[in-house]
């Protein structure tokens, strides 16, 4: 893993790591106020030797005593020393106890011990340590002195008295929460790691066409109006996600030049992945363009095209199969231009036997015939066989994938779905990009100057460019062409003439 593979994570998975990094902050604060607060008291024994005359004994005295100190500062940490505290200050404690808050450290080179007492209470500690370093010397005193009585060689003085602690050295607050900081990093960054590595789903162009075996054709931005109003208003909206839609009806003329499909169905492996918004906004991106196009909720299951567009559902496309009407009939116009929509009908028993009988197939040929483009919002792959049903009789299909949420093996059973029945798959277009972090769809529709002064012409240059940018589709049957620039030439040019002849008078 390289720098930018390191940041792209941190970027796509910072959630993680801040939640790593706050439980185990919280894990330090928690730790310290529960934690009992001890108060530390210290004395300071001094350890001398009987001097000599000479240079030579003064030395080999000093190296008897440092030799001495490590020694004595076992001697502190003993259990009959103290035993013999506790004796003395009547503790209701046991020496083990007593011992594990004692601690005794020689300086190097030096005849000086540090004698440190840990309690709850800081009199205690005081006292403790005053009667500890007492009993000490006493207890030495009685080691040191030869049977004979005569003078040690060695005694230990008292150099320094506790006093009383003021504030509590456990629980060391601040280092708890630097520890608590650096863990949760670690934990942050370990998760993050792994889960980056358990992620089966799709977040890239490059992993959804290798698995798919086709090109990405569209990347949709992720746009929460969607939830509320599925339908893009392309005349008046030049936001990033209708944007999209617009580059992708123009990648659609590329995708075969000399038979262009007319006949698409929109599907996907799974339920949730913006098919049903993408079929919507294909049509209308198409309609905007100035092609007549005819959507059909091919969903006999779980139709929703009637809602997002505010039509009748009860009467659709189960409703021709059936016979209970005609298909001019159940055609309804929208308040969309170019956009006419066959909604899904009554829910049947049996919505594979009707996709895939013969009188669906006349429906479809039929709208071919009296439609520029024919977009079928079909059911997801994996749930059940009717997309690959529709597919099967389609000019090609658009396969969706929704970022962070398809998995691979799921993608991978729809595209082997609609390879078992020889549809020909168009293409793959990724959905709910998010628009921050890796990963991330950004668009810019203003080039120069503000937005708010050039938007009105945008959108004519927008609209004027839709006109031009998809060819007439071929077909069998004669279709009225949009008008050209040609069409439109001599207006121009009489304009400019009666310009020229006012310049010249």
């Amino acid at each position: 893993m390289n720098l930018q593979d390191f940041v792209k994570l941190l970027r796509a998975r910072w959630i993680t790591l801040c939640v790593a990094l706050i439980v185990a902050v919280l894990g330090a604060v928690a730790v310290s106020m529960l934690t009992t607060p001890l108060y530390q008291a210290s004395t300071r024994l001094f350890v001398s030797t009987a001097a000599g005359s000479s240079l030579s004994d003064m030395y080999q005295g000093n190296r008897f005593s440092q030799e001495r100190v490590v020694s004595y500062a076992e001697l502190l940490k003993g259990e009959t020393l103290a035993q013999r505290t506790i004796d003395k200050l009547g503790l209701d404690m046991t020496a083990g106890a007593l011992r594990a808050n004692v601690s005794a450290s020689a300086k190097p080179d030096t005849v000086l011990i540090d004698v440190k007492v840990l309690d709850p209470s800081p009199v205690r500690a005081r006292d403790i340590a005053n009667t500890l370093s007492d009993e000490f010397v006493a207890m030495i005193r009685e080691l040191e002195t030869p049977e004979d009585g005569s003078r040690p060689d060695s005694r230990v003085v008292v150099e320094q008295r506790a006093s009383l602690p003021v504030t509590p050295v456990v629980p060391k607050t601040g280092r708890n929460i630097m520890f608590g900081v650096a863990l949760g990093l670690l934990l942050g960054f370990g998760v993050a790691i792994v889960r980056d590595l358990l992620d089966n789903t799709v977040k890239d162009r490059k992993t959804l066409e290798e698995i798919a075996g086709t090109g990405v054709v569209g990347a949709v931005p992720l746009d929460k109006e969607r939830r509320k109003q599925a339908a893009i208003s392309f005349d008046s909206d030049n936001s990033g996600i209708s944007e999209a839609f617009r580059k992708l009806r123009t990648n659609l003329q590329f995708l075969a030049v000399d038979h262009p499909p007319r006949v698409i169905v929109v599907t996907s492996s799974m339920p949730g992945e913006g098919k049903s918004t993408t079929a919507i906004n294909i049509a209308l991106a198409l309609a905007e363009a100035g092609r007549n196009v005819a959507l059909i909720d091919g969903d006999l299951r779980r139709p929703t095209l009637h809602k997002y567009l505010d039509l009748v559902g009860a009467v659709g496309f189960s409703t021709v199969l059936s016979g209970g009407v005609g298909l001019a009939d159940a055609l309804q116009k929208t308040r969309f231009p170019g956009l006419t929509v066959l909604t899904s009908g009554t829910i049947p028993p049996n919505p594979s036997e009707l996709l895939g009988s013969l009188a669906a197939r006349k429906v479809v040929n039929e709208l071919r015939a009296q439609f520029d483009y024919v977009v079928i919002d079909s059911t997801p792959l994996v749930a059940v066989t009717d997309a690959a049903i529709l597919a099967a009789g389609a000019d090609g299909v658009l396969i969706i994938a929704r970022y962070g949420h398809t998995k691979r093996e799921q993608l991978a059973h729809a595209v082997g779905s609609l390879e078992g029945v020889g549809a020909p798959l168009l293409g793959a277009i990724l959905t709910m990009m998010p628009t921050r972090g890796t990963g991330s769809y950004g668009y810019s529709y203003s080039y120069y100057g503000d937005d708010s002064t050039s938007s009105s012409s945008s959108r004519r240059m927008s609209a004027k460019l839709a006109a031009l940018e998809l060819p007439p589709p071929k077909s069998d049957h004669s279709l009225k062409p949009p008008q050209s620039i040609a069409e439109s030439g001599p207006d121009i040019v009489q304009q400019t003439s009666a310009k020229r002849r006012r310049a010249a008078d």
